[in-house]
Order: structure tokens, then C-alpha cells, then sequence
């Protein structure tokens, strides 16, 4: 399956040179070594969440899955590291046949994680898993920065929908993943046309200052919107003054103005005025939409005001001070000949400063207490205990190199919604805190 049975208008183009030099390095030592076919699980975890972060969301998973079917070293690509000397002619003539044909397990996309979850496990050949590394990792780190920020708000905004709007705040392909995560946390819909197209999320916009500021004056402008959009527009109020603006608003539209956007001032304060006058000028049905340099901890203080939806840029797609997960790839197991049928050796770092793994193949489970709420992250190797077999996290994705598990982004936005409502209430504390969940290992045979 691609992308294009699922409905979506735009081809992922080669993924194989999104990676680092050292991975065709190693390949290309592993090839002449005898070691690039030996049967191997990498897995990605992170060691930790973002300070003060109380968990994780997975996002991401369906563009690593696009990105591992595209991975493909055409001719154009063989020329460059042939020109560049990166590596031989015999890792050359390896990487032309390159088709990943291991299995990839993981949590589902838009479940939470925490430490040590291993929310997504790589197994095929050193050579082949070793090259995906990078791309993954890129994927996943980003995807999940920011949905796990799109969670703090749209929790924090409670049923006040949000609308992403930060395409001009961060590069314009990081733009449209930043758009998508957006959508699993929660939001709404996006002011980004190239993730409309290439997602299908509702894509939302009206008019900025620029375009009051053309004409002669505000009427003029409210006027040409109106006309133009209909009277359930959004007009931009705070070009000058927002009670003359709100006023003039409602006499060209009438009590029918769909809304009003406030993007500047005291927000609380405003609001609050903007809602007394517009009701006071029969316009009680006239939405208010607040934007502004919002995050999670400004939403929360408006969630008194009489505001109707937020529109969040900067400081979403930044992932609201933690632009990345520090998620990273590591090999945990690997067998000691090319043999297929050699079994796995369990294989971990060791090293001081804090950046130690546990070896061996990883299962991860939730136990929940006797409410129905979740405990602790169980995260295990060798057989997984009775009580939890029924509560495993991890899924198949890829089995044999052919992706299995495909999902409208509408049943990921769905899942993380009851994921995080499964969690303890302490969760959507904005305040610091540590993991509401602790994670335990259990250890035993890493099996085969």
C-alpha cells in the first residue's frame, strides 16, 4: 500500500539521503567485515521526557512508514556517492538493490509514551536497519515534540477547538509534519494549505491587517470581506480600535458575524469587553477567536474568558520550548553470524554520563489499577507475564518490508484522545512535574 491508496494527493519523493555519512561508513565496513547480514533489532526509546513534561505522544509513524517504502538509492543518488567517494563500488552495488525487508513493530501512532517505552523496534539485517536510522529518528523526533505540545493545549483548551498557524514560523516542509502532529495532539485544523493537500486537515483563514490596512478605511475592508466570504466571516478587529472595530463589525455584517479574531493586547481583558459589547449589540451568536503568541500556559489562564477557539503559531510548531524528544536508535540485539536461523545475543551500551541501554527484543505493556486507570509502563523482555498479555502496546507496522498498518489520521487524533484519557488527572497538570507513570522493567530470556 502508498500513500495514494489512502487518498492523498502527493508522492513522498526519495528518502535516502535523508541520513548521516556514517551510516553508509558502516555499512560499507559491515559489508567488507561479514557482518552487514547479521539478523539485528534496533529500537527507539528515549532516555527521557522534556523537563517537566508528564508524558509522550507518539506521532509521526505513518510518514516513517512512507519514508522506510521510499528509500531507494536511484541512479541519481548512486552517482553523487560515487562522485563524493562515500563509499565503494561493492556498498554501491549493495545500496542500487536496497528494499527494506525486515519487520517494524511499534506503539500506534498517537498513544503516550514515557521513558524507556520502546515505541518503535527495527529488525532485519545490520545493514539494512542500520541505514534508517537517521530518517527515523528525524521523523519521530519532531513529530512527537510537537504533538506532545498540541496535547498540553488542546487539553488545556478543554472543547475550545484550535487552529494551527504556524507555517511562517518554522521551515515550509517542517511546516506541514509540525501541521499533521498538530492534528493528532488535538487541534482542529491548520492555516497550511500544503498539509490540507497533502493530509486532508480542514484548513481554515479569513484576513490580516494587511488587508485592512489597504483599504481606505475599516468599514471599507469589513465591508469587502463580507461581501466576499458571507456574513459568518471572521473580522480582524484590533487593526486600531477594537471597540470601534467591533462595532463597525456588526453594522455591515449584522447580528449574523460569524466571528471576530482578537490577535494583540491584554487577551483576558479584551475578550471579556469584546463579549459585553457584542452581545450588548445583539450579536450573542458572534464567535471570538483569540490568537497571539499563544502556549499551553496562556490558553490555560483564558479558560475563564469568553473565548471560542485559539489560533496557536510559534510556539506549537517549536514544540513550546522542546522542539525535539532526544528520542534515539539503538541496537539491542543481533545474532552472531549471518545465519538466519542464528539466535539473538542481547547487546547494550555501556558508558557513564547517563546514556546506558538495557539489551535485548523489548515488549511494553500498561497495567492499570483496579479503576481502570493506568499505573505503570511494564516494559519487558523474554515472556510476557499473563495479567499482561492483553494490555500490549506495540503493533505490527512493516512485516517482511511491506507496510501492514495504515490509519486515517482522524483514528490516530481519536486514539491519543483516549490514550491521554487513561492516564491519571495529574497528566494535563500544566504545572512541573515528573512522568505520571513510572516505568518498570521486567528482564528475563531475550528470546529468539
Amino acid at each position: 500500500m502508498n500513500t495514494a491508496d489512502l487518498g492523498l494527493p502527493v508522492d513522498v519523493p526519495s528518502t535516502a539521503l535523508f541520513t548521516d555519512h556514517y551510516e553508509l561508513t558502516m555499512l560499507r565496513a559491515a559489508l567488507k567485515a561479514g557482518t552487514a547480514e547479521r539478523r539485528s533489532v534496533f529500537e527507539v526509546f528515549t532516555r527521557r521526557l522534556p523537563e517537566g513534561r508528564r508524558y509522550g505522544v507518539v506521532a509521526g509513524t505513518g510518514r516513517v512508514l512512507d519514508a522506510v517504502e521510499n528509500f531507494r538509492f536511484d541512479p541519481d543518488v548512486l552517482g553523487y556517492l560515487r562522485e563524493k567517494r562515500v563509499v565503494d563500488e561493492p556498498t554501491l552495488q549493495w545500496l542500487a538493490d536496497y528494499r527494506f525487508s525486515g519487520d517494524i513493530w511499534g506503539y500506534p501512532e498517537g498513544e503516550v509514551y514515557f521513558p524507556g517505552s520502546p515505541v518503535m523496534r527495527v529488525e532485519g539485517s545490520f545493514g539494512e536497519c542500520v541505514l534508517l536510522e537517521t530518517v527515523i529518528l528525524s521523523i519521530l523526533n519532531h513529530d512527537s515534540a510537537i504533538a506532545a505540545a498540541a496535547s498540553r493545549m488542546s487539553s488545556a483548551a478543554g472543547e475550545r477547538p484550535l487552529i494551527e498557524m504556524g507555517a511562517r514560523r518554522t521551515h515550509e516542509l517542517a511546516a506541514v509534519a509540525a501541521s499533521r502532529a498538530a492534528y493528532v495532539g488535538g487541534f482542529a485544523s491548520t492555516s497550511d494549505l500544503a498539509a490540507g493537500f497533502r493530509y486532508n486537515i480542514p484548513t481554515v483563514g479569513t484576513s490580516a491587517h494587511a488587508f485592512t490596512l489597504v483599504h481606505d478605511n475599516e468599514r471599507d475592508a469589513f465591508r469587502a470581506q463580507v461581501e466576499s466570504l458571507g456574513r459568518d466571516t471572521t473580522l480582524l478587529v484590533d487593526t486600531y480600535d477594537v471597540t470601534e472595530a467591533v462595532r463597525t463589525a456588526v453594522e455591515v455584517a449584522g447580528p449574523e458575524l460569524g466571528a471576530v479574531r482578537i490577535d494583540s493586547g491584554d487577551l483576558l481583558l479584551v475578550a471579556h469587553r469584546v463579549r459585553q459589547q457584542l452581545d450588548e449589540l445583539g450579536a450573542r451568536d458572534t464567535r471570538i477567536v483569540v490568537t497571539s503568541d499563544l502556549d499551553e500556559y496562556a490558553i490555560a489562564s483564558l479558560a475563564a474568558a469568553p473565548v471560542d477557539a485559539y489560533g496557536v503559531g510559534t510556539q506549537l510548531v517549536t514544540g513550546s520550548g522542546h522542539p525535539t524528544c532526544s528520542m534515539v536508535y539503538k541496537l539491542v540485539a543481533r545474532a552472531e553470524s549471518a545465519d538466519p536461523g542464528a539466535p539473538l545475543k542481547p547487546v547494550a551500551k555501556r558508558s557513564s554520563g547517563g546514556k546506558t541501554s538495557i539489551g535485548g527484543r523489548k515488549w511494553a505493556a500498561r497495567r492499570l489499577d483496579a479503576y481502570g486507570v493506568a499505573e505503570a509502563e511494564v516494559v519487558g523482555t523474554g515472556p510476557v507475564p499473563v495479567e499482561l498479555a492483553d494490555r500490549q502496546l506495540q503493533v505490527e507496522l512493516v512485516k517482511g518490508g511491506e507496510v501492514v498498518r495504515r490509519e486515517p489520521l482522524d483514528a490516530v487524533r481519536d486514539r491519543h484522545v483516549a490514550a491521554r484519557a487513561g492516564l491519571p488527572l495529574s497528566a494535563t497538570q500544566l504545572s512541573r512535574g515528573e512522568p505520571v507513570l513510572p516505568t518498570e522493567y521486567a528482564t528475563g530470556a531475550s528470546g529468539s
